[in-house]
C-alpha cells in the first residue's frame, strides 16, 4: 500500500499571511454580525446565492459570447485586454451601484455632506482610463513581438 504524500504547505510568510486573512475575515464577521446577526447572515447567504446563481452565468455567457464573436487563431493574444478591464470594471459598477446611480443620495448627503453626483462621471472615467491602458498594453505587445505596424518594402 502506498502512502499518500504529505500537502506542501508553502513558505512561514505565506502561512503567515493566510493566518492574517483567516482573522481580518473573522474580525469583520464578528462586526458584521454584531448588531444584527440574522440581517448579516441573510446577507451573506443572499449574496452568495446572487453571484452563483446569476452572476456567475451571466458573466460566464458574456465571455462566450466575446470568444465566439473572436478569431480562433488570435484570441489568446488580445483576450487578457478585454477581460481584465472589464472584470474591474463591473467589480467597481457592483461595489459602488447605489452611488453611482444615486440611489441613496438623500442617505449619503445626510451622512457625508456631500453629493453623490461625482460617482458616475469618476465610475465612467476610471472605466475608459482601464480601457485605454488596456488598449496601450496590447498595441506595445503587438508592436514589441513584431506584430505592429511594419514599414513598406517599396522604399
Amino acid at each position: 500500500m502506498r502512502r499518500p504524500r504529505p500537502i506542501p504547505v508553502g513558505s512561514p510568510l505565506q502561512l503567515l499571511l493566510l493566518l492574517c486573512s483567516f482573522a481580518l475575515a473573522a474580525y469583520a464577521a464578528v462586526r458584521l454580525l454584531e448588531d444584527d446577526w440574522f440581517e448579516g447572515a441573510l446577507w451573506f447567504v443572499g449574496a452568495a446565492i446572487v453571484h452563483d446563481l446569476v452572476l456567475v452565468p451571466l458573466y460566464g455567457a458574456a465571455d462566450q459570447a466575446l470568444l465566439r464573436g473572436s478569431e480562433a487563431v488570435d484570441r489568446r493574444g488580445w483576450m487578457p485586454y478585454v477581460r481584465v478591464p472589464a472584470a474591474l470594471y463591473l467589480l467597481l459598477l457592483l461595489v459602488w451601484f447605489p452611488l453611482i446611480t444615486g440611489r441613496v443620495a438623500d442617505r449619503y448627503a445626510r451622512g457625508t455632506g456631500m453629493s453623490t453626483d461625482v460617482f458616475l462621471p469618476r465610475w465612467l472615467l476610471i472605466t475608459a482610463v482601464h480601457f485605454d491602458g488596456s488598449a496601450a498594453l496590447l498595441a506595445v505587445s503587438r508592436w514589441r513581438s513584431g506584430g505592429g505596424p511594419r514599414a513598406s518594402s517599396s522604399s
